[in-house]
């Protein structure tokens, strides 16, 4: 993905910063929803929709963002949206938030309640509707999971594998004390003498 697009995409973009735990989730422009990565392939991203399901290639050419590189414009400096997203999660204590096609001002108020900054000449209706969409898709695909929790799972998993040991081996019993270990060294060759060698004439003597 070419980077200079990701900044292109959506009005409710701010500055792109990388963030939390939603690798692999992007959004399309003129797509409807969310989308997971399942496959990459030399010029295009196959990409599962969290709506239908369905799968389908995307291209470079396409206006793409992932959602851990989203900020949301704020009248004083730009929120992550996977920020925004967590402040919605202990908003709602885990549970769903309310439905993107609630009236307008139902969802610009509730918006308030939780990000009472967000910038409103910037932050268009449009993009408070995807918010609370993409927020509920997230949360029924249950990956509204946070850097901390990812953490401590990993450790936990490295923590039961240190556990789980190899067998010991056996070990030779010591000697018992007091009686004398000999050992028996090996039996030498025998070695014949070898006759005595005749060296010049016996005559004469």
């Amino acid at each position: 993905m070419n980077p200079d697009k990701l900044k292109e995409t959506f009005s409710i973009f701010g500055e792109i910063k990388t963030r939390m735990s939603l690798k692999g989730i992007i959004a399309i422009s003129g797509r409807p929803g969310i989308f997971k990565v399942v496959a990459q392939g030399k010029n295009n991203v196959i990409v599962e929709s969290m709506l239908d399901k369905k799968r389908f290639p995307a291209y470079a050419s396409e206006r793409i963002s992932t959602l851990e590189d989203i900020s949301v414009f704020t009248y004083e400096e730009d929120v992550k949206l996977t920020d925004v997203f967590k402040t919605m999660q202990d908003k709602y204590q885990g549970s769903k938030a309310i439905s993107h096609k609630e009236d307008m001002p139902v969802l610009e108020k509730e918006l308030r309640s939780f990000l009472p900054n967000y910038d409103e000449n910037r932050v268009y209706t449009s993009d408070i509707r995807k918010l609370f969409q993409w927020y509920n898709l997230l949360h029924d695909a249950n990956l509204l999971v946070d850097d901390s929790q990812e953490t401590e799972t990993a450790s936990t998993d490295k923590k039961e594998a240190k556990e789980v040991k190899a067998p010991k081996a056996e070990k030779k019993k010591a000697p018992t004390p007091g009686k004398d270990v000999v050992a028996k060294a090996p039996k030498s060759a025998s070695v014949k003498k070898a006759a005595p060698v005749k060296t010049g004439s016996s005559r004469g003597k």
